[in-house]
Formats: C-alpha cells, structure tokens, sequence
C-alpha cells in the first residue's frame, strides 16, 4: 500500500513537471530571450556609445555647470549598461557590435547623429557647443526612449525589459530637463 502510494505521488509528480515543461512553444524562451531582446541590446550599444562619445566632448567645450553636470551623468550611466547588454549578447551567443565604425551607416537608427552632426559638435564650443549638444542629445534621447518602448512591447528577457524600462525613465526625465536648459 505504501509503495503504490509513493509510486503514485512520484506519477503525478512527473505528469506535472512534463506538463510544465511542455506548455513552452517558443524554443528560445527556454533561454529568456528572444530576437527583439537581441535587437534592442545589439541596437542600444552603439547608440549609447555615440551618446557617450557626445557626453564626453563636453568636458572640453563648455564651461555651463548644468551641460557638464548632465554630460557627466549620460556617461555614468551609459558605459554600465553598455557592459551590461555586451555581457547578455555574449551570453545570448551574438556578436557584440565592436567599436564606433560605421556610424554613419547607422544614421537611420533612430536619434543616431550623422557623422556631418558629430563633426559640427566636435567643432564647437562654449554656448553654440550648449545648444548643439542640448539640442542633438534631445533628439539622441527621444530616439532611444522608442528604443527603449519597443523592448518593452517585444522582449522577452526580464532583464532586458527592466534595463528598457529604466531608459525610458531615465532618458525621459532628461529629456525635460534638456529642454528646459534650451529654453532658458
């Protein structure tokens, strides 16, 4: 009696987790991703990058304390999640975009600058560096928050919706108060 009770259990035990395990259609949910995931980081990485590289030139172009305050933090941010979405393409086993090359092909990305835009802030500095970063971050910015929305919509990774969600909030929030410095 004792046996076929445990045998019993151990049956509808292995019914339940076959079921479980059955109920999954979409094979590469069993890795926690999916190919809008892979979009979004492999997208996200070389837009942060040019974000960074804006954020950067900062420094060296503009003495304004809320432009350098605002640069400072978009790097802050940005190279961490870079890092964070190069380790989940690795994981994922996909190519990391490797460096900057090529941005110009990626100008229809959306809010990517044109190699012409990067060159004209590159060549600028104190208030029209203000007004050109502001201005080109603003449109950076909203380029990623529709990034960001469209992982959100279609990712499947946890991780991957959380860092979008994040984006959003963030860049959103900067986005606002950019605007507010160019009104000023």
């Amino acid at each position: 009696m004792r046996t076929r009770m445990i045998a019993a259990t151990l049956i509808a035990l292995a019914a339940a987790l076959l079921t479980a395990c059955s109920n999954n259609d979409d094979s590469s949910a069993e890795a926690g991703f999916n190919s809008a995931d892979v979009t979004f980081a492999t997208d996200m990485i070389p837009h942060h990058r040019q974000a960074t590289e804006m954020a950067a030139l900062a420094a060296s172009r503009t003495e304004n304390a809320e432009v350098l305050d605002l640069a400072d933090r978009i790097g802050a941010a940005q190279d961490p999640e870079i890092d964070t979405m190069s380790s989940w393409l690795e994981s994922w086993g996909e190519d990391v975009p490797e460096d900057m090359s090529g941005m110009d092909d990626m100008s229809s990305m959306p809010g990517m600058m044109s190699g012409d835009q990067m060159s004209r802030l590159r060549d600028s500095s104190g208030e029209a560096f203000d007004q050109l970063f502001l201005t080109m971050m603003v449109e950076h910015h909203e380029g990623a928050v529709e990034m960001a929305q469209t992982e959100q919509t279609d990712g499947m990774s946890t991780d991957a919706v959380s860092l979008a969600t994040e984006i959003e909030q963030t860049q959103t929030a900067e986005i606002t108060e950019m605007m507010k410095l160019l009104a000023s």
